[in-house]
């Protein structure tokens, strides 16, 4: 909705009456034709090619939870995008990783971020972290009648609860159904290979660097044997994005320290190709 003050000086009623601390709730009063789940789309026949963003990886540590994703967004059989960014700060002490339709999740990630922007700015206060991911649990599930068309979206939740002193993970099905991880979690075409690296490399006593090392390796191994998952580039200098969220907050590794734990696990895997993957830890 836009503001016209040009006329009047004045804005539009809408905006000054008072109503729910969800901005969803607003735009669904007042303007629910440009929510992405009321789109008419036109009407096609088969499944709908458009890029899509492939494995996000996650896992908790004393102190925090470490979210990543790897850079490729394919096509069917082509590469679409090589360097597409997949994890996203939703607050400070949240962050989002997008799996499925590419376009429709970077938007879906942009409501979400207004969402909790706008609640706190209403209240006063922070949503608790399980109330972020109740409202991300409902933004999915109105995407379902363009999930149902081939354009799904799947994210993965992570953040520190400063109320309990840890980090959680949360993951979504295309309903919108929310479960929580403990420990570690993937998503996306190569979550099976990544989730196979994770329970073998995982222990409860890891610390923040391992944690990182972690989820680059389980990306690593996600990308030897799914062709729609990026694996660290060296030549063109693409490397996987990794945040880290304690309780101080979100923080995003340089694509130095990123570049410096995936050229770590490239000069090991050369030296030991089949040796124990624990060593690479």
């Amino acid at each position: 909705m836009e503001a016209n003050t040009r006329s009047t000086g004045r804005l539009p009623a809408a905006f000054l009456t008072p109503g729910s601390s969800s901005f969803m709730d607003f735009l669904s009063e007042h303007q629910p034709e440009i929510l992405p789940g009321n789109r008419q789309l036109p009407p096609t026949q088969g499944v709908i090619e458009a890029p899509h963003g492939t494995t996000i990886v996650a896992a908790t540590f004393p102190g925090g939870v470490v979210l990543a994703g790897d850079r490729r967004a394919t096509m069917g059989n082509v590469i679409a995008q090589r360097d597409i960014e997949k994890v996203f700060p939703a607050d400070e002490y949240s962050a989002v990783g997008i799996a499925g339709t590419a376009g429709l999740a970077v938007e879906m990630v942009k409501l979400f971020q207004l969402e909790l922007e706008h609640f706190e700015k209403v209240e006063g206060a922070q949503l608790s972290l399980e109330g972020k991911a109740n409202r991300l649990s409902t933004m999915i599930r109105s995407n379902l009648g363009m999930a149902m068309q081939g354009l799904a979206v799947v994210p993965l939740f992570a953040g520190f609860d400063v109320d309990r002193g840890k980090g959680r993970i949360f993951s979504y099905d295309v309903t919108g159904g929310r479960s929580e991880e403990h420990n570690y979690a993937a998503t996306g075409s190569g979550s099976i290979f990544a989730r196979g690296a994770m329970k073998k490399l995982f222990r409860d006593d890891l610390s923040e660097a391992e944690a990182t090392t972690l989820v680059v390796q389980a990306l690593y191994d996600a990308a030897d044997d799914d062709s729609a998952t990026g694996g660290p580039d060296v030549a063109r200098r693409i490397y996987p994005i990794v945040t880290v969220i304690t309780d101080d907050g979100f923080r995003r590794l340089t694509e130095n320290e990123a570049s410096e734990i995936a050229r770590s696990i490239l000069e090991r895997r050369l030296e030991q190709p089949d040796g124990p993957r624990a060593a690479l830890l």
